[in-house]
This record gives C-alpha cells, sequence and structure tokens, in this order.
C-alpha cells in the first residue's frame, strides 16, 4: 500500500506491484514477442531471396525494434498502461501522481527496458532498481515517472447478518458517541474472525464488545456473544448513514417563505401639531387612551405613512371666518387602505 497525492490535493491509496508479479506478467509478454518475432522471421526468409542478404537484414532489424520498442509502446499507450502479462495479471502502470500513462511514458519505459533494465543487462538492473526502491519500480519506471500498481481487490467479505432477536433492539441503540476509529476496528475484526484462531478471536471480541457498549446504550440482551452485538451495532449505524444519506440527497427543501412584516409595538407617527391645537369636538377617529389601533374596517396593519395620510384628510378645514368646521358626532370614521402584509 502506497499513499499518493493527486495533483487536485487528493491522497490515494495504491496498492503497488511486487517484483515477484511483475517478473510473471514481463514472463508472459516475452513468451507473446517471443512467437511473434518466430513467425515474422519466417515469414521474412520464406518472401525474401535468399541472395538479398542486405534486404533480410534490414527487414530482420526493423522487426526487431518494432516487436522491442513500438509494439510494447503502442499496446500500453492503448490499454493506457497495461499489456498481455499485466491484463492476465491485473496490474496496470499509472504515473506517480495515480493519473493514466501517456506515449511518452510509454515511450520512455519501452526504450529504458532494452538499453538498461532487460536486453543489454538481462534483466539484471531491472531487478536491482526494483527491490533498492521502496514502491519496486524499475529504471524505466524511474526515468518515466510511473509505477505499477494492482487493480484486482480481494474483495473483502461482508458484516455476518443480525440475529433476529436482536433486530428490533438495535433500532434503539444510541449511536452518536460511537467514534468512527472504534467502528472500523469492529468491522475489521468481523472482516477478519475467520482468519483467527478461536482463543485470539474470542479474547479480541470481548474487548471490543466492552469498547463498544462503554459508548453504546442501551446494552445488549444477557448472552448475547460479541461477535453478534458488534454485528448489531455496526448493521444498525449502516442503516441509519443510509437512510440519512437517501434523505440529503432526495429531500426537497421547503418552499422559500415571504418575509412577514412585523408588527408594530410602539404608537404611530406622531399627528400634526396644528390637528391637536385646533379646536372643535373630538374626533372618532382617534383612539381615547392615545395607543395605535388597526383600522376596524379593514382589519389590516397600517403603515405610519397611510396613516399621516389618512389624518391629513380628516383634518378640518378652515372656513372663510378663519374658525374651522366642526364635524359630526355621527360621523363615520374614514377608512384607510391599510398595509397587508404579504402571506
Amino acid at each position: 500500500m502506497s499513499d499518493v497525492v493527486t495533483g487536485e490535493a487528493v491522497p490515494l491509496e495504491l496498492r503497488l506491484a511486487k517484483l515477484p508479479s511483475r517478473a510473471l506478467a514481463i514472463g508472459i509478454d516475452l513468451v507473446v514477442y517471443a512467437a511473434c518475432a518466430l513467425g515474422i522471421y519466417t515469414l521474412v526468409a520464406n518472401i525474401v531471396p535468399a541472395v538479398d542478404t542486405a534486404l533480410a537484414t534490414a527487414l530482420g532489424l526493423a522487426a526487431t525494434i518494432a516487436l522491442l520498442v513500438a509494439v510494447p509502446a503502442t499496446i500500453e499507450t492503448l490499454t493506457r498502461g497495461r499489456s498481455l502479462g499485466k491484463l492476465a495479471l491485473g496490474l496496470r502502470v499509472v504515473r506517480d501522481d495515480g493519473g493514466p500513462i501517456r506515449a511518452r511514458h510509454s515511450l520512455v519505459r519501452a526504450l529504458s527496458g532494452v538499453f538498461a533494465d532487460f536486453v543489454i543487462t538481462s534483466g539484471v538492473g531491472a531487478i536491482f532498481c526494483s527491490l533498492l526502491n521502496e514502491r519496486g519500480k524499475r529504471i524505466g519506471d524511474v526515468l518515466a515517472g510511473t509505477v505499477v500498481i494492482r487493480e484486482r481487490i480481494p474483495v473483502s467479505p461482508g458484516l455476518p447478518p443480525v440475529h433476529p432477536q436482536l433486530a428490533g433492539w438495535a433500532t434503539t441503540l444510541e449511536l452518536s458517541q460511537l467514534p468512527n476509529d472504534l467502528a472500523l476496528a469492529a468491522r475489521n475484526y468481523l472482516s477478519r474472525s475467520g482468519q483467527l484462531s478461536p482463543q485470539v478471536r474470542d479474547d479480541l471480541g470481548a474487548r471490543l464488545a466492552a469498547q463498544v457498549a462503554s459508548v453504546v446504550s442501551p446494552p445488549p440482551p444477557h448472552g448475547v456473544p460479541p461477535w453478534q452485538y458488534l454485528a448489531a451495532v455496526l448493521h444498525e449505524r449502516g442503516r441509519r448513514e443510509s437512510v440519512r444519506l437517501a434523505g440529503h440527497r432526495g429531500g426537497t427543501q421547503p418552499p422559500n417563505a415571504q418575509p412577514s412584516s412585523p408588527q408594530p409595538s410602539t404608537p404611530d407617527a406622531q399627528p400634526d401639531p396644528g390637528a391637536q391645537t385646533s379646536p372643535g369636538p373630538e374626533r372618532q377617529t382617534a383612539p381615547s387612551s392615545g395607543a395605535w389601533a388597526p383600522p376596524a374596517s379593514s382589519g389590516a396593519w397600517a403603515t405610519p405613512e397611510s396613516s399621516t395620510h389618512s389624518a391629513a384628510q380628516t383634518r378640518p378645514e378652515p372656513s372663510d371666518g378663519g374658525s374651522p368646521e366642526p364635524s359630526h358626532h355621527d360621523e363615520q370614521p374614514r377608512t384607510g387602505g391599510g398595509f397587508v402584509p404579504p402571506a
């Protein structure tokens, strides 16, 4: 396992290929290339006349270069880092940052394989470099900035099923205090319990169950084995997480409510001083207590502007003699067009 940081600063965990698997993949490639070379040389020998040795030598040299450099580089470029041997063993060549390789990476690897790794040094350079490098790189990988990883990862066994008697109890669990590292340790224990000896399995299960029970409530029923208790807790934790994620993705947001206008808690705008000092009988439009009240006819809250406008409309106008006209006691108050707040 190797930690790789991509160009977007995302850490990745890659399973690096070791020397035995890489050697076996190279062996498969060599067998395929040797069979192709034998067929090509036989075809060239039958087509080219025996008297024209120069043409036969040129064709043989071109076929050798094609098999050692052009064909491997082309195959790795088209398959994004997989040759026939790597495809058979589940290996792939990637860049150091985990991205797919390009034609330049494949060409550098193929040329290094001829001059440094396999042909000239008979594989000694590749073996020593792979043993000394912490990521198992050969000389071509070091020059090209690539690494070989394993694509086929064994599928870990899932969690054991929950006992039917624990299904109802599991729905009442309080899991907010369960840390992620403890849940991961319990999951790893359940997935690897078949590889442990009975003594180690029982001791480790009891220890993990005690740690989980200290942060999870209510306690399990009496006589429940540790592995069944851990399986029930992890199943319920996964179920709740799935429900939460499904609700987060499929839930609809509530419609945006219009902000309601605040109800006035203070008296309205002060009336005009002229209206207070003007003589005349008391009008019905002003409440006796002096506090502001909504209009009785419309039942809607009035704004200060509308109240001021209404007061200006109901203010008595002075007559020709300079004295205001008295208002009648039986006159009904004017109904202002009060402001209706949005729903």
